[in-house]
């Protein structure tokens, strides 16, 4: 896959603020990827470890941890989401923690 389509990627996520949310849908559509979800996906689990992205804030379209329960993946990414402050309500994160960007201020970010 394109090198490019992941570097727009990696710039979203890097942009979910602490204590927030994004699903791979909505990362892939602001990466200018519609349809893509899958794609955010795959970008993640090759991401160079030295770009510090926010892996952890990305999660499924059901506001759940993508990763298999019960893995230490899940654990760490669950954990590093509650230091940041994120309520769960059983398995499925507080609404209240989805990101909504403002989308001018988004493009504003994304295109300098």
């Amino acid at each position: 896959m394109s090198e490019q389509k992941y570097q727009q990627i990696y710039q979203v996520i890097q942009l979910i603020p602490e204590g927030s949310v994004a699903f791979y849908g909505q990362v892939a559509d602001l990466a200018g990827l519609p349809k893509h979800a899958r794609l955010v996906s795959k970008a993640l689990k090759v991401a160079p470890s030295e770009l510090n992205l926010p892996w952890h804030r990305v999660v499924s379209s059901q506001g759940k941890i993508a990763i298999a329960k019960n893995t230490p993946l899940y654990h760490e990414q669950k954990q590093r989401l509650l230091v940041e402050g994120v309520a769960f309500k059983g398995e499925r994160i507080s609404p209240a923690h989805y990101w909504q960007p403002d989308l001018f201020a988004l493009l504003t970010q994304l295109t300098h």
